[in-house]
Formats: structure tokens, sequence, C-alpha cells
């Protein structure tokens, strides 16, 4: 009886601590030991989320969303919407940033009402294509190859014409900004594809990213994407199959509770080795303007890592973990953000700080470095193979060796070719899409088979 009872005890104490810690963890546990971001490196984030809000005007000679004047419809050098796509790609639009000197290609997120963005969310199984020695959300690259070959001309023109000395800015929201992720790895790799731009040109902000790419493309690729997540937002936490969320959209809630729960007996390091799952990509800016057992929005600030382990792996319970994912609440946040970074910065060096905060001691090169040595560390899969493949003059040119777009998880590509062999770009469309047409191949012949009855019967 006392044996039943104690047991009884340590159950009802055990599920009480999971349930306090579940309760209590809030949106900003997840930086609290970043370092805080710089006006410097977080000055273009705002502007950039005024240009995806830009996809979303219908007219931006009268925006709705925007501020009057903070995108000159001049500027706009192409619009692409639903009916050019075809729902191949989301919609979006090339900017030419002439102030600042940058190339925008921003693509706006889901459009809850059309059925070709859960068709490109939901073509994905784990562990289904593998791109560049990692893996990568299938629906996501098969949108990112289209708009490259599609617009692949009209930016490398631009880039000629602007004299090679503009940044190539590949940007997007919740879906496009997997989309805009998977585009700056494939530039990154291929800048002969747009006329020869090198990878330190190469950037793409992922606004309220949607997990894309394995964990070794994420920290690999950190020198080039950069993700921004406000408090709460539940998308880029999100680790769960993106087809059972969508067929419990109804019930959200739930499934958020659910996930938690499920997350909570996954040890972080039998996540870790799992070279299959997606994370949200690259350096992390999180914007923090929430605390726990506070009411209200703060003063926001922002914090900037390039996180290996720990990166997002909770769902927040929260109210605002959907409200968050919004564009037009990121864009206000960041611009407050920045306003209060620039005015603390010129507070004199005399005058000592608010609050103490951990000041960052490293530069992003080795930043970055430290990020990678502590993947190998930690055993990522495939963490330690592009160190050896990649040499200095390849990084500086943009020429990192790509690996054959496969399914299989085996040793070596098609053809019994090691990994990391170099591949061109045609090689690389041809692998991406293989696939694509020999499972729409089936569907064509049903479809012909159906207009044949019907004609005989007709």
């Amino acid at each position: 009886m006392s044996v039943s009872c104690g047991v009884e005890c340590v159950l009802v104490l055990g599920c009480f601590r999971w349930a306090w810690k579940r309760c209590t963890y809030i949106g900003s546990d997840d930086s609290i030991t970043w370092p805080i971001a710089t006006p410097d490196e977080f000055e273009s984030v705002p502007r950039i989320c005024r240009v995806i809000l830009a996809v979303y005007e219908a007219d931006l000679d009268q925006p709705q969303y925007l501020p009057p004047g903070s995108v000159d419809p001049r500027s706009v050098v192409k619009r692409v919407n639903y009916d050019k796509t075809e729902g191949r790609a989301p919609p979006y639009l090339i900017y030419v940033d002439r102030e600042n000197k940058d190339i925008v290609l921003a693509l706006r997120g889901l459009n809850l009402v059309k059925d070709s963005d859960y068709k490109t969310l939901l073509d994905n199984r784990l562990g289904m294509q593998m791109f560049d020695g990692g893996y990568v959300h299938h629906g996501l690259m098969k949108a990112a190859v289209w708009v490259l070959n599609e617009e692949a001309e009209t930016l490398g023109r631009l880039w000629q014409e602007t004299g090679r000395e503009y940044r190539m800015v590949f940007t997007g929201h919740s879906l496009g900004s997997g989309v805009a992720a998977l585009l700056a790895v494939i530039a990154a790799n291929h800048g002969e594809k747009l006329g020869g731009v090198p990878r330190k040109m190469v950037r793409c902000y992922a606004v309220a990213p949607a997990r894309c790419m394995s964990l070794n493309l994420s920290v690999r690729y950190a020198d080039v994407i950069h993700s921004i997540v406000l408090q709460d937002d539940f998308l880029p936490r999100t680790a769960t199959p993106l087809e059972d969320i969508f067929k419990s959209i109804f019930c959200l809630p739930c499934l958020l509770f659910f996930v938690c729960l499920r997350d909570t007996f996954i040890p972080e390091g039998r996540k870790l080795r799992d070279p299959r799952r997606l994370y949200a990509p690259g350096r992390m800016y999180h914007i923090v303007e929430r605390r726990f057992c506070r009411c209200g929005r703060y003063p926001p600030e922002v914090r900037t890592a390039i996180p290996v382990d720990g990166r997002f792996e909770h769902i927040v319970l929260s109210c605002n973990a959907t409200s968050d994912h919004g564009i037009i609440w990121i864009e206000r946040e960041a611009e407050k953000a920045l306003h209060l970074m620039k005015e603390r910065s010129t507070e004199t060096a005399r005058t000592p700080p608010r609050t103490q905060k951990m000041v960052r001691q490293q530069t992003f090169e080795e930043e970055h470095k430290i990020a990678l040595e502590r993947a190998v560390s930690l055993n990522i899969p495939h963490a330690s193979e592009p160190l050896s493949d990649v040499s200095i003059e390849d990084t500086e040119e943009g020429n990192i060796p790509i690996e054959e777009c496969q399914n299989d998880v085996d040793g070596k590509g098609p053809g019994g070719t090691p990994r990391g062999a170099r591949n061109s770009w045609d090689e690389v469309v041809r692998k991406v899409l293989e696939k694509t047409r020999s499972e729409e191949q089936p569907d064509r012949e049903k479809s012909r088979q159906i207009m044949t009855t019907n004609c005989v019967l007709t």
C-alpha cells in the first residue's frame, strides 16, 4: 500500500513539474543567453519587411499596409501574381533599392484561400529531398528552382546594369521565407547563374521563417541567411510535419499542446542526431517584447546568435503564438527596436547602461566559425563534410561544391560519384525536377483515360 502511494506521489510530482515547466516557458527563454544585436546589422530588417509588405499590396500608389513613400513604385522592376506563377511558387516582386544598393526579390507568405500554396507546403516527407550535403523541404526547393529559372536572366541583367556593386537580396515571409532561404543557398553555390554574383554579395532575410533545411545547412549558411522571429511565433518552432498542422488547422491550440507534450519526452541529443530534421535557417534575430507574468508589450530588444543546440525547439503556449507571425506586427516591432537601438548607441560612454547585457566579443566571422565547430563537436550528421570540401578561394568566389539532389541516404551519389562533387546548374535542376515529372506522369495518364471515357460516353 505504501509502495503504491509512493509511486503515485512520484508520478504526480513528475506531472506537476512538467506542467510547471511548460506553462512557465516563454518565448524570450529561447534567446536569454544571446547577445544584443547592433543597429548596423539590424538596420536592413525593417526596410526589407516593407518590401515584403509591398507584395501584399494591390496598388503601390495607394498602399493599404505600407507607410506612404516607404517603397517607390517606380523602382519595382517586375511583379508576378498567382496567374503567372500557375501555382508553382508564391507571388513575388523584384525591387531595386538604389539608396541602399540592393536588388531585392521578395515573396509573400501563405494565402489561406489558394490550394497551390498548400500543395507546396505539403509536398514533403521526412528525408525526401537531399541537397548540398543536407536535407531540404522538397516543395519549397521546387518553388525556389522554378523562381530562379524564371528570374535568373532579369536578376543577372540588373546586377550588371548596377555596376556589380549591389547586393542580391532574397527575402520572404512565412511560406515565402522558406523559398527565399533555398534561393539564397542555390545562388551562393551557383553565382554564375546570376551573372557571376559572389557568395559575399548574396543575402537572405527570412521573416517568420518556416523550417526548411537541416541543421548542418542552417549553420553553414549563417553568413548568408538571416532569420527574424518575433517573440512567440509558432512556425519557426514547429518541427511537426506541415501536413499534420493543416489537418488540425481548426484546432491549432490542441495541436500545439500535443506538440509540447511530445517534444518534452524527446532528448535533445536524439533531435540533433537526426539528419532529416528541418530547422529555421541561418543566423537568428529574436525580437523580444514580453516578459514572464507581465501584461502588455514592452520596448522591444533584438537578440542574435547562430544557435546549434536549442534552436527554437519548444512551442510556446501563448495566445500570441499566431499573432506574432503577422508581417505587419513584425515590421512595426522591428522598426521600434531599431529606433531604440540607435538611441542607446548615441548615449555617451560615461553613461552607465540601464541594464547589464551580454556584449558580443567576436566578429561575425568568428561567431560563424565557432558555430561550425560546435556543430562538429555535437556530432551533427554531415556537419564536417563542407569544411573539408570547400577551399577559401571557392568560398570567396561563391562556387561551393554542390551535392547532387537525391532522395536516398547512401554514401555516394548516382553513378557512384562521391558526395561533394561539383555539378553544373543544369544537372542540379534536372535532379530536382526529375522526380516531379515522374510523379505527375501517372496523374496525366489517369486524366487522359477519364477524358477518353467521357468522349466515348458522349
